[in-house]
């Protein structure tokens, strides 16, 4: 993996960094799987922990290869990787959290939510205008989104705490894109993706000692393939290369595009486990797709995010 140069994101320029983030994407969509493979041995928090701390090594033989090749830049690390490393492991604690106390679908649903908090903030905070184009992708993705886990939604008042602890999953991604992004704009990707998952890791240790002393190690070696497995492809992949990306595409459509996570976890699902998909979750797949094509960047207007 490596930084990609700058240059328009329009055009013939948008394809690789789209590639990038679709990868990433389904990286990040395998976690759940290596997650169920990992339990009952190794706790939530716990495999949370492992998750980053064993990809630690990978990203940095990558940002020393980034620093030699002099594709990203050198010097004291940006306040704004620090951020999105605190903020990614606020994502991972609240998820773990909102799966424990309401139904995976329930806690999904919330999660899906982030690309809103992320047009807020650029439109509350940062003061860019948002498209018409991506208010709509973002309704179709919201949509499909409900509609991949329509069928094990339920409203309980005794899940509503772990249904709140989704929605503040979805606002600690919110927080890690856009942080990820300003980080990106002076940085490399390997450079940010490394020092962003070091702050991630202390903050998980904690967590883990804390809560999953008693199943924090694995005893088996199929457990620790499955932890491997997780760090390699879901934190080293699929958070490296959405943090290439995020150095060339703007941090609205980078969230709507993460949509796609949730559909590769339904088809890991069916393909690794044996879970069937519904027509109703194909449609809601479906209208996922339509929605990043409908948002899909294009020159933007001064003070516009695309």
């Amino acid at each position: 993996m490596a930084s990609l140069p700058r240059s328009d994101t329009a055009g013939s320029g948008l394809a690789l960094p789209l590639a990038a983030l679709i990868l990433g994407a389904w990286a990040m969509g395998m976690s759940p799987i290596f997650v169920r493979l990992a339990s009952p041995e190794v706790g939530p928090f716990a495999s949370a922990f492992w998750r980053v701390a064993l990809a630690l090594p990978l990203l940095y033989g990558w940002m020393r290869i980034e620093d030699r090749t002099g594709s990203g830049r050198r010097g004291p690390i940006r306040p704004a990787a620090l951020l999105a490393g605190a903020a990614f492991a606020g994502d991972l604690l609240f998820w773990h959290l909102s799966i424990m106390a309401t139904s995976v679908a329930n806690a999904t649903f919330f999660a899906t939510t982030a690309p809103v908090f992320v047009v807020l903030a650029t439109w509350l905070v940062l003061r860019r205008r948002v498209s018409g184009a991506t208010l709509g992708g973002l309704a179709l993705c919201l949509a499909g989104g409900a509609a991949l886990v329509f069928e094990s939604l339920a409203v309980d008042p005794g899940r509503l705490r772990g249904d709140l602890y989704g929605v503040v999953t979805a606002t600690f991604f919110a927080m890690y894109l856009l942080a990820m992004a300003r980080a990106r704009e002076g940085e490399g990707a390997a450079r940010v993706t490394f020092w962003s998952s070091v702050v991630t890791a202390a903050i998980l240790l904690v967590a883990a000692v804390l809560f999953d002393r008693d199943v924090f190690w694995a005893q088996r070696a199929e457990t620790w393939a499955a932890l491997a497995g997780l760090a390699l492809v879901s934190q080293a992949g699929g958070q490296g290369l959405l943090a290439v990306a995020l150095g060339r595409l703007p941090a609205v459509f980078s969230s709507l595009v993460i949509f796609l996570e949730a559909v590769f976890a339904a088809a890991a699902g069916w393909i690794v486990l044996g879970e069937p998909l519904s027509l109703v979750q194909y449609g809601g797949g479906a209208l996922i797709l339509l929605g990043i094509v409908l948002a899909r960047p294009k020159r933007p207007t001064e003070g516009e995010a695309p």
